[in-house]
């Protein structure tokens, strides 16, 4: 998973980054790296302090990924403040760079884990990687699996959004790519 968040650093890195006459370009590497560490770092932290609902929202597609998501800005701050401190930028350029990166990244990172044809990224794998394999992943694969309830995807009226209502749609309403469509799109 952190390979793959590397790879959309450096996708987004480019105007943030490299085109950034703020950021020397002999750290522009060791900046993208910096970058991917932070959004990693800073999603293992949410999943440890319980942050399960928010990661929750955020994977869900539930809450907006910009400036104004709690995530958002507690990643960008972090971000901002390892900038400043291991590479000497200043704090205009530091918050600039966070800014700007973490909103896109964590987008890409979203969408393409809700993409069924994108198999690099699953919501699970991500969250298993963030939370470290532990009981925090079930946790905040419930509260994925909550949601789903509450877009009316529980197809067998068991009381939970399992492998049964996957096979019940996949039978009768467009498919598995239909219920995908359908977990992740907001009311």
């Amino acid at each position: 998973m952190f390979e793959q968040l590397t790879q959309l650093v450096q996708q987004y890195g480019g105007d943030a980054i490299v085109k950034n006459n703020a950021v020397p370009n002999e750290h522009n590497e060791a900046v993208v790296n910096e970058t991917s560490n932070s959004i990693f770092a800073g999603l293992q932290k949410i999943a440890s302090e319980g942050g399960a609902e928010q990661l929750a929202g955020l994977f869900s597609g539930k809450s907006s990924i910009d400036s104004s998501n709690p995530i958002v800005q507690q990643i960008t701050q972090q971000l901002s403040g390892s900038l400043g401190q291991k590479f000497g930028l200043s704090s205009e350029a530091s918050s600039g760079v966070a800014a700007s990166m973490i909103p896109q990244v964590l987008n890409s990172l979203v969408n393409k884990a809700k993409d069924p044809n994108d198999s690099g990224f699953q919501i699970s794998d991500i969250i298993s990687a963030i939370s470290g394999n532990s009981g925090q992943a079930s946790s905040i694969m419930d509260t994925i699996s909550k949601y789903g309830m509450q877009f009316g995807l529980d197809q067998n009226a068991d009381g939970k959004v399992d492998v049964a209502d996957v096979l019940v749609v996949t039978q009768s309403k467009g498919g598995i790519s239909g219920f995908i469509g359908r977990l992740f799109k907001s009311k």
